[in-house]
């Protein structure tokens, strides 16, 4: 009976927590924080706390921003003086980030393609590449991997962000036999040997990890006071990044620097 009514309530946070997503990303263009749907977490300040990977974008360096979307990371490392292409599946997404570009004035070049079926870009092209929450989007990882090896300089660095699955809350999740992961489109999340295993089959090492946030089962609250008010939401965000750094193995994802191996 107990059980039942647990996986009763957690059922009820999961479900909640998915559509307080969506009406997040709705909410920032309904409230005119955004002229797209995006999520808040996009609308923060361009600093290192909020996006730890711009520690890595250096000027001048041609930089491939691999599943970019909407554009959103891509721009932040052209503002930083990296030199940027970026490339995803979705052309309404590609739209959103050449809108965006053109009314920055910033000069990033956008290409439709579907990265299962390899990068049309030639080997040994980049210093750099970021690859933010799409492995898990992605059957042929492998695949992935490899191709963003082959358009890497020997020299290159490879920006990961993906989901971690083995906090707490997700943890409480499997054992009342409830679907782990944070997006129903996700075709795995990992637990970090399994990451450290599959860079390694992709000829990437990891160099440094980096903390992400703390992992709760309130994220669709949070992520719908984004919507609402930035200055809540960065407060918010700061706490969670205090939080991940006093209980590390609760981070909601792996930010990864990799070397070619």
């Amino acid at each position: 009976m107990m059980l039942g009514l647990r996986r009763s309530v957690l059922s009820t946070v999961v479900l909640a927590n998915a559509k307080a997503k969506r009406l997040a990303i709705r909410l920032t263009k309904w409230t005119g924080k955004s002229r797209d749907y995006v999520h808040p977490k996009h609308l923060l300040a361009d600093t290192l706390e909020h996006y730890w990977y711009l520690e890595y974008v250096a000027p001048g360096a041609a930089l491939l921003d691999v599943g970019c979307g909407n554009g959103m990371h891509t721009l932040k490392a052209a503002r930083r003086g990296a030199r940027v292409a970026g490339v995803d599946a979705s052309l309404a997404s590609l739209g959103v980030g050449l809108r965006a570009s053109r009314q920055a004035g910033a000069h990033v070049s956008f290409v439709a393609t579907n990265v299962e079926e390899g990068l049309p870009i030639v080997s040994r092209r980049f210093d750099t590449v970021l690859c933010l929450d799409l492995l898990e989007h992605v059957y042929k990882r492998d695949l992935v991997l490899s191709e963003i090896r082959r358009v890497l300089k020997p020299s290159g660095i490879l920006l990961l962000g993906v989901p971690n699955r083995a906090t707490a809350w997700k943890r409480r999740l499997e054992r009342a036999g409830l679907p782990v992961y944070s997006d129903p489109d996700h075709k795995i999340e990992y637990t970090l040997d399994e990451l450290r295993d599959e860079l390694a089959r992709g000829g990437f090492a990891i160099e440094r990890l980096l903390p992400s946030v703390y992992d709760t089962p309130l994220t669709g609250l949070i992520d719908v006071v984004g919507g609402l008010s930035l200055p809540a939401y960065r407060y918010l965000t700061d706490l969670r990044r205090r939080l991940v750094a006093r209980w590390p193995d609760e981070n909601a994802g792996f930010y990864a620097v990799c070397s070619v191996r």
